[in-house]
């Protein structure tokens, strides 16, 4: 495969304006909050924000991790902010959000990895919006159970937990992260009883067979919920884009996926986890 530098004509992205991005970007700012959308140069950020939403970050901006596909910062995290659960909840009930997506960036310098205080944030927003659903995008919490088990008890609507490549390359572009522990996860969450959803990225150079392969180990884990998308470099020290995948085969993969039996697939060049999150619900 040959490494392109151009931007193919199918990864033109929503311009970022209009009133509800303005509101967005201003509800952001005013109550010291982080998204993935800018943290994470979503190229998204224009569609989602336009349509009034965001995938929030808690725990910081800093990621005690260093993936070389992902352009959030990283280093030594300051300590947890007490009040983020309060902002955040106050937040999405301004923006008049139905359904919610939180992340966080990795916090391997805390005792439960941060789980507590993902449970203390599920319920506060919660409390503050009743009616609201909620997908969480996890770590992965060096798979620990307990760990685990503080978010599904906050009662989450949807788990996420992304497997981010194929086997083979897990260990090029994930520093911690393991791919079986990654689908431990998985299982773990769809053994409660939980809609387990997961996503990876295409064009780092991995293969066709290794492509459904995953598919097959995600399903084979319990996810019912999946998305694919293509990775685009964030930076100069991140990993190089190996193909840019046409959206007829990412058409093709989703067909694929669906055979296998997933209940929900976002299958495009654009997609990324929390991508018109509010229909895999129906997972």
């Amino acid at each position: 495969m040959q490494k392109s530098r151009r931007l193919p004509a199918w990864l033109k992205m929503q311009r970022a304006s209009g009133e509800n991005y303005s509101m967005v970007k201003h509800v952001v700012a005013e109550n010291h909050l982080h998204t993935i959308c800018t943290s994470g140069n979503c190229p998204n950020i224009g569609e989602c924000w336009n349509a009034g939403t965001a995938t929030f970050m808690i725990l910081g901006d800093i990621c005690t991790r260093a993936c070389k596909f992902c352009a959030t910062k990283t280093g030594k995290p300051f300590p947890p902010d007490p009040q983020e659960p309060f902002r955040l909840a106050e937040s999405i009930k301004i923006m008049q959000l139905k359904h919610c997506v939180i992340t966080s960036v990795d916090r391997d310098d805390l005792p439960d990895g941060g789980a507590s205080f993902w449970g203390q944030t599920i319920k506060r927003i919660k409390i503050v919006n009743p009616d609201i659903t909620i997908e969480t995008l996890i770590p992965d919490f060096d798979g620990k159970p307990e760990n685990l088990q503080k978010i599904i008890d906050a009662g989450p609507d949807v788990i996420s937990h992304n497997i981010e490549t194929v086997e083979r390359l897990t260990p090029l572009i994930r520093t911690k992260a393991k791919y079986k522990r990654s689908l431990d996860v998985i299982r773990y969450i769809s053994g409660k009883e939980k809609i387990a959803k997961s996503g990876f990225m295409l064009g780092l150079g991995e293969h066709e067979d290794e492509i459904i392969q995953t598919m097959n180990d995600l399903y084979s884990a319990g996810c019912k919920v999946l998305t694919v998308g293509q990775y685009l470099q964030p930076g100069l020290n991140h990993m190089e884009v190996v193909e840019y995948v046409s959206p007829e085969k990412f058409k093709e993969y989703k067909s694929v996926a669906l055979k296998i039996g997933f209940s929900f697939v976002e299958s495009s060049p654009l997609v990324r986890s929390s991508f018109h999150a509010e229909k895999h619900l129906k997972g």
